[in-house]
């Protein structure tokens, strides 16, 4: 379970993608991932080579690098996203395509494409494989996957058909139900969309799709269901004041996702948000905070880390610091108290 988030700055441009990562243990931390870097696919051991460096939250999974979210040297970011009962795998491999396990797609389209139009161009190539002939077990692996780039275009990839589906998410966020349709269909009840929405014809970089009437509409629910989630995420993005900058973006995207952060409860349910990031397609900066830790670490894709060669990975601490200030009262204080 995750919740994506959009924002565009609006003076300066720059497109931010964050996202909560749900799940029942940190697993994944920041790693650098250097062009020429050779792995292979769990499904059927083939081998690629990386032809982008990136950034991005991650961990190491056999001959590969599992990649949840992060941007690439072309400003292209990519998520993915926990799928509840939506995918509908390949099981018999076509010819001529491009065989992956469903978890490898994000790390796929990040190490491989320029852009949001560059992966329209290339999903029919590829195929999300079912585990009936893989050389390894993974079971029914269910994701769908949250791209932008600095265009402004915001896309949801969601495997239900063969080729992959693509569509057009101008809204900017993103849960874990299928049927994106039906989602945006429920949100109605709670906000007015524009025309332009409602006709499919949203300008790039609008920085809303409703109104802002909410009279006579329902009141978001509060539960951390992915539905509620989403309308949550929605309702607030669609009312909060829209950033100026980068850095108001990143401030914009934490608050809005405060409100659907899953905290820690094993007592209830098994997952929780054990990270938060963002991304700023422009700067290529990587911002990462762990569920415990109370700061944001950001860490750039600079030219001189993309002249590496060499695979990072970044040690943040999980846990809670604090900033202690320390003050001395003398007597001129007390008077002045009195």
């Amino acid at each position: 379970m995750c919740t994506s988030v959009f924002q565009i700055g609006q003076t300066d441009g720059a497109h931010v993608l964050a996202r909560t990562m749900d799940w029942p243990r940190l697993g994944a931390r920041p790693v650098f991932c250097p062009r020429n870097f050779v792995w292979n696919s769990i499904y059927d051991d083939q081998q690629y080579t990386t032809k982008y460096a990136l950034i991005g939250s991650g961990g190491a999974h056999d001959r590969e690098i599992d990649v949840s979210d992060g941007v690439n040297e072309c400003g292209l970011a990519v998520q993915k996203l926990t799928f509840t009962n939506g995918s509908e795998l390949v099981t018999e491999p076509g010819a001529g395509k491009i065989h992956l396990a469903p978890f490898e797609l994000s790390f796929y389209l990040l190490a491989n494409y320029r852009s949001v139009q560059d992966i329209v161009d290339h999903i029919e190539e590829i195929e999300l494989m079912a585990d009936k002939h893989s050389l390894k077990k993974y079971g029914h692996s269910e994701l769908h996957f949250a791209a932008c780039d600095s265009t402004g275009r915001s896309i949801v990839i969601e495997p239900v058909t063969s080729p992959i589906e693509i569509i057009e998410n101008p809204l900017g966020i993103l849960t874990n139900s299928h049927h994106f349709d039906r989602q945006i269909e429920r949100l109605g009840r709670y906000l007015d969309f524009t025309p332009a929405f409602l006709n499919h014809a949203v300008p790039l970089n609008a920085p809303r799709v409703t109104t802002g009437n909410v009279s006579g509409k329902s009141i978001p629910p509060g539960s951390y269901s992915p539905g509620s989630r989403f309308i949550r995420a929605a309702y607030l993005k669609e009312r909060i004041d829209l950033p100026q900058t980068e850095n108001e973006a990143v401030d914009n995207c934490w608050h809005i996702l405060d409100s659907v952060n899953v905290p820690k409860s094993q007592e209830h349910q098994p997952t929780y948000s054990v990270y938060r990031a963002a991304v700023c397609c422009e700067s290529l900066n990587y911002y990462y905070q762990p569920y415990h830790a109370k700061s944001v670490v950001r860490i750039q894709l600079t030219s001189e880390l993309m002249a590496s060669n060499q695979l990072k990975f970044f040690d943040v601490k999980d846990r809670i610091q604090f900033v202690d200030i320390y003050c001395i009262i003398g007597k001129d204080d007390l008077n002045r108290g009195n």
